[in-house]
């Protein structure tokens, strides 16, 4: 690229155009936008068209109404059509077509990588081992690089990695490709174990800013958007992945294979010890190779007879790993886990097997800042107080139901995750917590029921932001009484301490429905109303009437109310005067008395609405102007709503719907939305059902989110973002033709056109190939 002109080339250009000119700015950065944004003149027929790889920047490029437009990965359909014209012109055998298949979920829908290896294998006999070679070892090829097929491949991914700022982020994302591919990771687990890691120097807030700077940039991909639309999973991109795992495994930051010669200086190690049968597609071969189940297998045998020769002598004094995570059983992956003396995080909770033994050992680790147990952990011994660095430990796929306290008091413990229920305490014990020796934060969550001693405890509990319960006793329970005046001292509090937004998840059962009603009478509801530092509520069952308690929360932001049985007026008496509320759920057999009217949540931006009857509520023409996402969920809705338009919410940017929709009105909300000025996207969602639950179900992502596009299969692509601006007065607007321009996302293909893709899917970094094509036209 041409460096970027003076002014007074820029204002000549405008001149000797006509004041008609279109300026294409190619990967562009933040800092030379805002230094190149004041030359351009005011005036309203040329355009500006800018590339960049980061989110923020194209957003900043944009005015409040012009569109930026996402580029998307290919299809597997896609890429198999291209290896087909461009690799297998005589048609595939069957073992071809097995390599084909190899090829292209190894590529991932990363169209340079798909160019690369198609150019590596012209001129070769192929074969399906040959095929399968190739990608299994695509990271070496890249290094090695004999004939340059791989140049520019290896330059966008080291361009992407070397451009984060700052060491820290680049540790973190060299962290994130222990996980598994295509197994996405929970955003509370990534940046919980950054934190324990030390890889973070702060908080749980500057750990979730590392990773929205990741996902920002498009390097992780979000997966499932929670309700307040932060990414509550994501993963790697998949060649990313792969060239991150082979670059940490190369400078010994992670191992999978025991090598001798690293056997002493690896820091992170993962076992998986199960067998073909169950082995999952882990993706922790140095390539795709990992996808391969028979691989993955062979790979892991090998590996644990070097474990059973590294624990056999000496050499175990030599284990120095920082985390171990382990698949599988840990008895048969790792004999003495006293060995690992300097471990801070131990990630067992995929683990089938693990014995008494096993865990009086895990006791003993002293520098443990995070545990996650597994399914065969049935209760803790009070030994665990041992574990004083101790920070967060995850309980939820144990069958532990009591904890003792003596874990509760830990002196470092800030997040606890789990079902567990503790039990009444007295004396010294009580005496702790009244001097407040409790470090937690989180605790998700609790249940409460006659014996529990946690509703006493509650109160003392200053450090606490984020509490779940379930609520399991009758109202004329002593406890009942305790609980709520816990709950609502819990969402007035704050102004004695530091801690500001505080969350509370609250399950009731059929004797509870007045819990939240059974204070309002005293001094706690004036309390509430006047401080209001609860950011977060999420209640679910049967509630007796609207609860005064959350109207007066005017710091609300996230509100989920749950089969609570409130009707219309009822169930949003109030609640329409949350000022700031940002997100609103709503999870009711239905909602037809509902009305949202002109000036009811003035700062709503998301709103999920989930019946088992289609009858949504009459949402007025004119109210909800900032909303930008619009979930209506109902597998029997038919058809279009008639209450609810989508040209109405001017901010628009996604229409989510059940999974299970026929396909003819999933076209009908299709082209409705193609009308809407942001062309807002369409998701389906699918509900996942607890079946040991009543009424119990989420709804996550039925095809994965790839920088605001929904695709039905895994695919992978370093995307750019292309924002065309808007004209500052009434004037032609520029026009994409989408199934021109996404020539590789088009499912009817012709030749012509991948004469065109083949020369764009070489230079992916560089889009002025791409650009020059004449699929684009602009209307001046």
């Amino acid at each position: 690229t041409k460096p970027i002109p003076n002014d007074r080339h820029i204002n000549f250009a405008f001149v000797n155009l006509a004041n008609r000119c279109l300026i294409v700015l190619d990967n562009i950065k933040m800092e030379i936008w805002d230094t190149i944004k004041p030359i351009f003149p005011n005036e309203t027929e040329s355009r500006i068209l800018v590339t960049t790889t980061v989110n923020s920047v194209a957003n900043a490029c944009s005015l409040p109404d012009g569109y930026v437009h996402s580029m998307r990965s290919l299809t597997p359909e896609q890429s198999k059509d291209y290896l087909d014209k461009k690799v297998f012109v005589n048609g595939c055998s069957p073992d071809l077509d097995k390599g084909s298949t190899a090829i292209v979920n190894g590529c991932d829908g990363h169209p340079l990588a798909l160019v690369s290896v198609a150019k590596a294998l012209q001129g070769h006999k192929l074969t399906g081992d040959l095929c399968e070679k190739m990608i299994h070892n695509l990271c070496f090829r890249m290094d090695e690089n004999e004939n340059g097929h791989f140049t520019k491949l290896a330059q966008v991914l080291m361009n992407n990695y070397s451009s984060l700022p700052g060491n820290s982020l680049k540790t973190c994302l060299l962290y994130s490709s222990a996980f598994p591919n295509d197994r996405p990771v929970s955003r509370k687990t990534l940046t919980s174990r950054w934190l324990a890691e030390g890889y973070i120097d702060g908080d749980q807030e500057i750990a979730n800013k590392k990773l929205d700077e990741l996902i920002d940039r498009n390097i992780i991909r979000p997966v499932d958007p929670s309700n307040n639309g932060k990414a509550k999973t994501c993963e790697p991109h998949g060649i990313m992945h792969q060239f991150m795992l082979h670059k940490s495994m190369a400078s010994n930051f992670i191992d999978t294979s025991f090598g001798a010669k690293n056997r002493s200086n690896f820091r992170h190690l993962i076992i998986d010890n199960r067998t073909n049968g169950t082995t999952g597609n882990m993706g922790h071969g140095t390539g795709p190779a990992g996808r391969g189940r028979d691989r993955q297998h062979n790979i892991f045998s090998s590996l644990k007879e070097k474990v059973d020769n590294l624990f056999s002598g000496s050499a175990s004094k030599q284990l120095r790993p920082r985390s171990l995570t382990v698949f599988g059983s840990v008895e048969e992956a790792v004999p003495d886990l006293t060995s690992f003396e300097l471990l801070r995080v131990l990630d067992l909770k995929e683990c089938s097997v693990l014995s008494e033994e096993h865990l009086g050992q895990i006791y003993k680790l002293l520098h443990l800042k995070y545990l996650t147990l597994g399914c065969s952990v049935s209760n803790v011994s009070v030994e665990m107080e041992r574990l004083h660095c101790l920070e967060t430990l995850d309980l939820r796929k144990t069958k532990i139901e009591t904890l003792p306290m003596e874990v509760i008091t830990l002196p470092h413990l800030a997040h606890l995750y789990g079902k567990i229920k503790l039990k009444k305490i007295s004396g010294k014990k009580l005496t702790g917590f009244l001097q407040g020796k409790t470090n937690l934060q989180t605790l998700a969550g609790v249940v409460v029921d006659s014996n529990s001693g946690f509703p006493e405890v509650m109160v003392h509990m200053k450090k606490l932001t984020k509490v779940k319960i379930w609520c399991e006793i009758p109202s004329t329970d002593s406890n009942y009484a305790v609980l709520s005046k816990a709950i609502h001292k819990f969402a007035q509090a704050g102004m004695a301490t530091a801690v500001g937004a505080r969350s509370l998840s609250l399950h009731l059962n059929d004797f509870s429905k007045g819990l939240l009603h059974h204070h309002q009478g005293d001094n706690t509801i004036a309390a509430s109303r006047k401080h209001g530092y609860l950011s977060s509520l999420k209640l679910r069952g049967s509630l007796n009437q609207s609860p005064q308690f959350v109207m007066y929360l005017r710091g609300l932001k996230e509100l989920c109310l749950t089969y609570t049985n409130l009707k219309g007026a009822e169930l949003l008496a109030g609640l329409g005067n949350l000022k700031l509320l940002v997100c609103l759920k709503l999870v009711e057999v239905d909602l037809a008395d509902l009305d949202i009217k002109i000036g009811d949540f003035p700062s709503l931006q998301r709103l999920c609405l989930v019946v088992e009857k289609p009858r949504f509520p009459i949402i007025e023409h004119g109210a909800l102007p900032r909303l930008v996402s619009l979930q209506l969920l109902c597998k029997d809705l038919v058809g279009l709503c008639d209450d609810i338009k989508v040209e109405w919410f001017e901010a628009l940017e996604e229409v989510a719907l059940d999974s299970m929709l026929n396909q003819q009105t999933i076209q009908l909300w299709e082209n409705e939305v193609r009308k809407h000025p942001k062309r807002p996207r369409v998701i389906l969602l699918k509900k996942v059902v607890d079946p040991t639950k009543t009424m119990s179900g989420k709804y996550v992502a039925s095809r994965k989110v790839y920088n605001n596009c929904y695709t039905d299969t895994p695919q992978t692509r370093l995307q750019r973002s292309c924002q065309v601006t808007a004209p500052r007065v009434q004037s032609p607007a520029p026009r994409f033709l989408f199934d021109q321009v996404e020539v590789c996302s088009g499912p009817d293909v012709e030749d012509t056109e991948f004469t065109a893709l083949d020369v764009k899917l070489d230079s992916l970094h560089s889009i002025h190939q791409t650009l020059s094509s004449p699929t684009y036209e602009y209307n001046w």
